[in-house]
């Protein structure tokens, strides 16, 4: 499970960025973005996905987190 840093670009979008791979997309889509429910699966633009636990609220950007790669477990 890689460490992983979501945050907004200069433009405004979410990126997710993956350290151990010098990797940095944009996110298509995030399964649960309410205020009292953000996270799950994370799909990036180039249809990468991942996973991380959803968190109680909406985190405050940017948040470094430990994330599942997409059909890990």
């Amino acid at each position: 499970m890689p460490n992983v840093m979501i945050r907004k670009n200069d433009e405004g979008n979410l990126t997710l960025y993956v350290a151990k791979r010098d990797q940095e997309d944009p996110i298509a889509s995030i399964e649960h973005t309410a205020d009292d429910c953000w996270g799950g699966e994370i799909v990036l633009t180039d249809g990468t996905a991942y996973y991380i636990e959803p968190m109680s609220k909406a985190p405050d950007l940017p948040l470094t987190v430990r994330a599942k790669r997409g059909g890990e477990g």
